[in-house]
C-alpha cells in the first residue's frame, strides 16, 4: 500500500470537507441571529448640516455611523484613525452605508488636514464631515440616547449606530457571560467608544453586520422585527 498517496488523500480530503461542514454550521446562524435593539427613536436628520462635498448629506436612508469630532479635529486624530480602520475599511463596500462626523463651522480647513491625515489618499466618499452651527450640532446630540456628555469644544469620543429608519441601535443588555452568572443588574450599550479598540473591533463590528443582515432580509421579504422589539422591551421593564 501506498501510504504517502492515501495520506494525500485524507489530507485532501480534510481540506475539501473541513469549510463545508463549518459553513453548514454557520448556515443556521444566518436565520436565528438576533436583531441589533432599537435604543431610540426618531434621531434628527441633517437638514441644516452643509458637507465638505457640496451634497446633501441625510441619515434617513443609510446605515451610518455618526460621530462629533469638535472644533479641534486634528486633536481626535486617534478617535478618526481608528474609525477609518476599524470601521470605514471594513465597511465602505455595503450598501447605503456611510460615516458622517458633525462639525461646527469654522472648522473647514482643520478637516481638510484631518482627511489628509488619515486617508493615504485613499477613497472617502462614503465618509462625510458635515457642517452646522453650534445649537444645530447639539441638537442631533441630545436627540441620541447617550450616558455621556457632548464635551464644551462639541466633541465626542463615542460613535452612534443609526439606521435607515433614523432609529438608534445598540445593546438592551449588554452583559457579559459572567455578569450574566452572577445576575448583575441590567446594562445597555447606546454608543461606542472610538478610542477603545476592542470595543470598536468586536461589538460595534458585530453590530454593524448584524444591522446588514437584517436590511437584506427585510428586501427578501424574510424580516420580522415586531415580535422581536416587544420582547426586549418586556423583559428590560420586568428585570427594572
Amino acid at each position: 500500500m501506498d501510504y504517502k498517496k492515501v495520506g494525500r488523500y485524507v489530507v485532501l480530503g480534510i481540506l475539501f470537507f473541513l469549510p463545508v461542514t463549518f459553513l453548514l454550521f454557520l448556515y443556521p446562524a444566518t436565520h436565528n441571529y438576533q436583531p441589533l435593539d432599537i435604543v431610540n427613536e426618531s434621531v434628527l436628520d441633517l437638514q441644516n448640516f452643509t458637507s465638505d462635498s457640496n451634497e446633501d448629506i441625510l441619515l434617513t436612508d443609510h446605515i451610518t455611523v455618526l460621530g462629533f469630532l469638535g472644533t479641534n479635529p486634528m486633536s481626535k486624530n486617534i478617535a478618526a484613525s481608528n474609525l477609518k480602520e476599524l470601521v470605514y475599511d471594513k465597511f465602505k463596500g455595503f450598501k447605503r452605508f456611510q460615516i458622517v462626523i458633525l462639525m461646527p463651522y469654522g472648522t473647514e480647513e482643520a478637516v481638510k488636514a484631518l482627511k489628509t491625515e488619515i486617508s493615504s489618499y485613499e477613497d472617502l466618499r462614503f465618509w462625510h464631515f458635515v457642517f452646522g452651527t453650534t445649537s444645530d450640532i447639539k441638537r442631533v446630540f441630545f436627540s441620541l440616547k447617550n450616558t455621556e456628555n457632548l464635551e464644551a469644544d462639541l466633541s465626542s469620543e463615542y460613535i452612534f449606530l443609526i439606521d435607515k429608519d433614523l432609529n438608534q441601535r445598540g445593546r438592551l443588555d449588554d452583559r457579559t457571560d459572567r455578569e450574566l452568572e452572577k445576575n448583575m443588574p441590567v446594562h445597555g450599550l447606546n454608543s461606542y467608544n472610538c478610542i477603545e479598540v476592542a470595543e470598536i473591533k468586536n461589538k460595534m463590528s458585530d453590530d454593524l453586520r448584524i444591522v446588514f443582515t437584517e436590511y437584506r432580509q427585510k428586501r427578501k421579504g424574510e424580516f420580522n422585527s415586531d415580535t422581536r422589539r416587544a420582547n426586549d422591551l418586556n423583559n428590560q421593564d420586568e428585570e427594572k
